[in-house]
């Protein structure tokens, strides 16, 4: 159980982050908010997966990576349950939507991004607590670990406005780029890991 769920929880990441990928491509905001809530479920099974194999002296990293796992999760399903209920079949005013609606900005799609944020932070410690033996566990290493550069953008750029002038299409398609890049960055992190627990013990 200890490699399955894990490994289970690695096919979730990869499956809902090219799902995510998708339903942005052919302009499906539902379905992209709906597959993000499971993303975190997939994350938070990976990552125990990673914190219950860790060394005794990578065990602190491997702690920290776990609790921005469910700060993670935490913000993502509060955003992503909102957008699919109260903003999707409630009769909101304006004011509201702007604060609620994720395709508005505001302060919901800044808790999206923060939530993102930790999770790059997550990705970070987990990966400093990885014991690569192989090839493919040096590139999930260190794929986890330069992940944790999007933790400064999350933080720092929705301060400066221009995640939400995205969100307002001000930018033409750039925050779709964007989040296709990260997608495409994502995904060997979900499939290098999957290949990790499906490994016999070492």
């Amino acid at each position: 159980m200890n490699k399955l769920i894990p490994k289970i929880g690695a096919a979730i990441v990869t499956l809902t982050v090219f799902l995510f990928a998708i339903f942005m491509i052919v302009d499906f905001p539902f379905g992209s908010y709906f597959v993000c809530m499971f993303l975190p479920i997939g994350h938070i099974m990976m990552a125990a997966g990673f914190h219950h194999e860790s060394a005794k002296e990578q065990r602190v990293s491997a702690n920290i990576g776990m609790i921005f796992s469910a700060i993670y999760a935490v913000l993502i399903f509060l955003v992503y349950f909102a957008q699919t209920t109260t903003v999707r079949l409630e009769d909101i005013n304006e004011q509201a939507i702007k604060i609620l609606d994720f395709q508005r900005g505001g302060l919901l799609f800044n808790y999206d991004l923060l939530g993102y944020g930790m999770m790059a932070l997550s990705t970070f410690f987990i990966g400093l607590s990885i014991k690569a033996e192989s090839k493919s566990d040096k590139w999930l290493k260190y794929l986890m670990i330069i992940h944790g550069v999007f933790f400064i953008g999350c933080f720092i750029m929705p301060m400066t406005g221009v995640f939400t002038s995205m969100a307002n299409g001000d930018n033409g398609n750039g925050g779709t780029i964007a989040l296709l890049f990260w997608c495409a960055y994502f995904i060997p992190i979900g499939i290098l890991s999957y290949r990790h627990f499906e490994k016999e013990k070492r």
